[in-house]
């Protein structure tokens, strides 16, 4: 069984930077692709960032150039660095995988707890 453990988030000022950490223990991590998501209670939960197994970053166009996905497989650990943080990403932040990038819609395991983030104007 995986287990998704999010942590990382808090209380920080606009324009703050927060770094996030995701372990996933019991999957095939190395070969999986990772995202990161974020829901507001009430709101949809949306894929906000994307790491193939190669490598390759994708971002949802409100994030891009603020925010930076990264993997250490040895570790089956994946971060989300965000910088220039605004009262708009504040949200409960999720990891997840999926066998590919286009497939994180509809992820593999049972979500984790997610780490809150809030940022105050």
């Amino acid at each position: 069984q995986v287990h998704l453990v999010e942590s990382g988030g808090g209380l920080v000022q606009a324009g703050g930077s927060l770094r996030l950490s995701c372990v996933a223990s019991g999957s095939t991590f190395a070969s999986e692709a990772i995202g990161w998501y974020r829901q507001v209670p009430g709101n949809q939960r949306d894929l906000v960032a994307a790491i193939s197994p190669s490598g390759q970053m994708s971002y949802l166009d409100v994030v891009k150039d603020r925010f930076t996905i990264s993997r250490d497989n040895a570790k089956n650990t994946a971060y989300l660095q965000m910088n220039n943080l605004k009262p708009e990403d504040t949200a409960i932040y999720f990891c997840n995988a999926a066998n590919r990038v286009v497939l994180l819609g509809t992820p593999l395991y049972s979500w984790g707890q997610g780490t809150q983030v809030t940022v105050s104007s």
